[in-house]
């Protein structure tokens, strides 16, 4: 979709497919002036039931990012035990009704269809009249259980910050808490009002960076045609010279 929506600015446009860890170590050392990382499912992932990640379109229960690589998540279902599964469940989808929840699945298992799993999380969490779906957090967690999501974004913002140029600038878009609390901490922890000083009051960190607008950028007024867009925010780092 990129290739042809970019297809008018020719050779100053190039798509590479893989995972950031994979490919931003590829690229040069400090040849951007500007890198946005996006870590948001794309709409046509979730709007395409044969991806697997919807629970609310009947789908094969796949999930991962690359279709290529891995096993689905109804394999990996079959192949982790309960107590695993409820820390996956509580840790990367907030459930409080974790344990609850893992019981059921490791009883009902195997599972292969996406609307097969979420009814059973809808019937084993008990939750009535919630705003969201009951299965949203479970699949959620199981998403980025799957596809190492929490590591690949650790691994690759120091990656990132060290492809820019000085006075470049690095955005991440993150779209739930746990996302955005790793790009917060690593933000806070290269930017200059933070580093640790010297006794001369010089920063010891090899490399420094500015915030952007300290808290970020809500995505909560996006426009009303694009609702996914409102738990997006957007934080921006600014590369110093040393």
């Amino acid at each position: 979709a990129a290739t042809a929506r970019l297809a008018p600015f020719g050779d100053r446009f190039s798509v590479r497919h893989g995972s950031f860890a994979e490919v931003l170590p590829t690229l040069e050392d400090e040849s951007f002036q500007g890198i946005i990382m996006d870590l948001g499912v794309s709409s046509p992932q979730i709007d395409q039931a044969d991806r697997g990640f919807s629970f609310q379109k009947d789908g094969p229960l796949d999930m991962r990012m690359n279709p290529e690589q891995g096993c689905p998540a109804s394999e990996w279902l079959d192949q982790v035990t309960e107590t695993e599964l409820a820390n996956v469940i509580y840790r990367f989808g907030e459930e409080p009704r974790s344990r609850r929840i893992a019981k059921a699945i490791i009883e009902g298992r195997p599972f292969s269809r996406t609307l097969e799993l979420a009814e059973l999380i809808k019937v084993a969490s008990k939750y009535h009249g919630s705003k969201n779906h009951p299965a949203t957090r479970t699949f959620q967690a199981i998403r980025i259980a799957l596809n190492d999501e929490l590591t690949q974004i650790s691994d690759a913002l120091p990656i990132a910050f060290q492809k820019l140029r000085i006075n470049g600038h690095l955005g991440v878009i993150s779209f739930h808490s746990l996302e955005d609390r790793l790009v917060k901490r690593f933000f806070q922890e290269y930017a200059a009002e933070k580093s640790e000083k010297d006794q001369y009051g010089n920063p010891l960190s090899p490399v420094l960076g500015k915030r952007i607008v300290r808290k970020g950028i809500s995505g909560k007024k996006a426009d009303a045609s694009n609702p996914r867009a409102r738990s997006a925010r957007l934080r921006i780092l600014k590369k110093l010279p040393l």
